[in-house]
């Protein structure tokens, strides 16, 4: 799962939100350095990035592109993923993307001193290119995953992954309903019974 999808399922929890949205900058127990509600998230990221990475619906789509983009093929069905939530977005949530958008970087300018320094230098990019509304077309997908690429130097492909989104699109829109109907019932229960409930 990518930014979008972490911080959705994060719930109306503004520091489990951060928390979730931070987690890769986090290494090992890094994560206790931060208030409870912001531990709570990292955590939660974690669980949704174990669950996400061993479900079978997930690693039968990064299959598909792993003889192009081999280890990027990963991160590329996270971002479809993440297009997938944000193109359906009033079937999960009341609150118009661009307005949820906005409310969440408003919370991140607010919570600056919380995040990690890669966090901070990237957020006005992120902000001005706004890239949760990004997520909702194919092009402004694209877009971002060539930006990606252009920071590992074209090594990654990942300006030409549109092209199997294009090609394998209705079957993937429909691995990704079913796998997060999965995944959001996963969290809920994860958050029912695991340890976060002592955090």
């Amino acid at each position: 799962m990518n930014f979008l999808a972490h911080v959705y399922l994060s719930g109306d929890h503004e520091k489990r939100a951060i928390g979730n949205f931070i987690a890769d900058s986090i290494r090992g127990k890094q994560y206790l350095e931060f208030p409870k509600e912001v531990q709570y998230g990292i955590l939660l990221h974690r669980e949704i990035d174990t669950y996400t990475d061993t479900h079978p619906i997930w690693r039968k789509d990064k299959k598909l592109l792993v003889p192009r983009y081999n280890h990027y093929a990963a991160v590329i069905i996270d971002m479809y993923y993440d297009h997938f939530l944000a193109k359906n977005w009033s079937l999960y949530h009341s609150q118009p993307l661009a307005d949820y958008a906005a409310a969440f970087y408003t919370s991140l300018e607010n919570n600056f001193a919380l995040l990690p320094t890669k966090i901070q230098n990237f957020l006005p990019i992120m902000i001005r290119e706004n890239w949760f509304t990004c997520y909702e077309t194919i092009d402004g997908l694209g877009y971002i995953l060539s930006q990606m690429d252009r920071r590992t130097k074209g090594i990654s492909k990942m300006s030409a992954a549109t092209e199997e989104l294009k090609e394998h699109y209705t079957i993937l829109e429909a691995d990704f309903i079913q796998f997060f109907k999965e995944l959001e019932n996963h969290v809920v229960l994860v958050q029912e019974t695991s340890r976060f409930t002592a955090i």
